[in-house]
């Protein structure tokens, strides 16, 4: 009889210790989904989130480290565009002559132009090893909608400028421009898009697009 009771309390001891556990565990998660909801609730606190994501998914990924192109395309898909505005991205870079596409033409250069930029850009992502990025301090007012966060990548060579334009769309910021040594990325392109659509208008730029898609893929 006593050995009966002696295990049921056991039980009950054990079953109280695991349920705490759990609970404890959960209260955890909550608390750091919570925190990482807040800090992506400003633009700075945002792209701190990402850029740290995205690193550390890296440096735990051997095919994305070797280049592997199917990996680096989910990686941006999951971790970096549903924090971006790509399409605005793409609309500043073609300036006026955005508004001379249709929208299928509109879709197909934004796809275009992103999967340029991640075969031109994944090779730096597969080089993130040991790198680490300081954050300038973030000054903004309380009701801007349009603010740069600046950062500082330092590794073994020289300290690499990467600062981020991020618009507030609602409750939500997201990231439309990057500058990469003092170049921003949407100016970089504007001139090269304006010189195709002149060329060969709205389909020329789409060939332009797609025959270098082609070749820097041929190029693997």
């Amino acid at each position: 009889m006593m050995h009966s009771i002696l295990n049921k309390t056991l039980a009950a001891i054990a079953l109280t210790a695991i349920t705490a556990t759990a609970s404890l565990a959960q209260a955890q998660q909550e608390k750091v989904a919570a925190s990482a909801n807040a800090n992506m609730s400003t633009p700075d606190g945002l792209v701190k989130f990402v850029v740290e994501d995205v690193m550390n998914t890296i440096k735990s990924d051997k095919a994305i480290q070797s280049g592997d192109l199917r990996k680096i395309n989910s990686l941006v898909d999951q971790k970096i565009l549903p924090y971006s505005d790509f399409q605005k991205t793409t609309r500043m870079s073609m300036g006026r002559n955005w508004s001379k596409a249709t929208p299928a033409q509109q879709a197909l250069i934004t796809q275009e132009f992103k999967t340029l930029l991640i075969r031109i850009y994944g090779g730096a992502l597969a080089q993130v090893k040991d790198q680490k990025i300081q954050y300038k301090p973030f000054r903004a007012s309380a009701d801007d909608t349009d603010v740069i966060v600046r950062t500082v990548v330092v590794g073994k060579g020289e300290p690499i400028q990467l600062d981020y334009r991020l618009e507030k769309t609602g409750n939500a910021w997201r990231v439309y421009d990057i500058n990469i040594l003092g170049a921003w990325l949407v100016e970089s392109y504007r001139n090269q898009f304006n010189d195709q659509v002149s060329k060969g208008g709205i389909d020329g730029l789409i060939q332009f697009l797609q025959q270098r898609n082609n070749s820097l893929a041929n190029a693997k």
